[in-house]
């Protein structure tokens, strides 16, 4: 079954941040955040990747650009979560880091 397409931010909870991830230089997973007026726990990660692009000025380098993670909830709910490392351009500025892309459909 296709995923649902969410697009919504989360609030991320303080101090439920994964510390090891944030000492190998990426953003600490919060293991509890806010969406939709509820509070969510995370129970598993499944998968995580990163999506990469290139220098805006033109010098070849390729930077990170979001960390995704595939994540199961305590009430059994998969989402597809991603952090997004920059902001682009000042008018256009987002103003939450965390992000829920997708909840996969359960089976019937």
């Amino acid at each position: 079954m296709p995923d649902s397409f969410i697009s919504e931010p989360i609030t991320p909870i303080d101090r439920s941040f994964d510390a090891s991830m944030i000492a190998r230089g990426e953003p600490g997973l919060p293991r509890k955040f806010r969406w939709r007026k509820k509070e969510w726990m995370v129970t598993e990660v499944l998968e995580q990747w990163k999506e990469y692009g290139d220098c805006a000025h033109g010098s070849g380098e390729r930077y990170v650009r979001k960390h995704g993670y595939r994540i199961r909830t305590t009430n059994g709910l998969v989402l597809k979560l991603y952090f997004q490392r920059s902001f682009g351009r000042a008018k256009f500025r987002i103003t939450s880091r965390w992000w829920i892309a997708t909840m996969e459909e359960s089976a019937p």
